[in-house]
């Protein structure tokens, strides 16, 4: 029976794993641009970051 079993779910899941396979790189290349747009904007709220927190840094001196 256990055969049987994984017989059926080879027969199922093979084209499953063979269509994630193709796709996965078709998916990255897809989502590749919203990733380099939100490093962009992480680093443009970093730099506005760092100028708001500029005067306190140059008021609290060295430690």
């Amino acid at each position: 029976m256990k055969y049987v079993l994984w017989l059926i779910l080879f027969v199922l899941c093979w084209p499953l794993a063979l269509l994630a396979l193709v796709l996965y790189p078709l998916v990255w290349l897809i989502t590749l641009p919203f990733r380099l747009v939100g490093i962009a904007v992480e680093g443009v709220f970093q730099l506005l970051k760092s100028i708001v927190l500029l005067p306190a840094r140059l008021l609290r001196g060295r430690s």
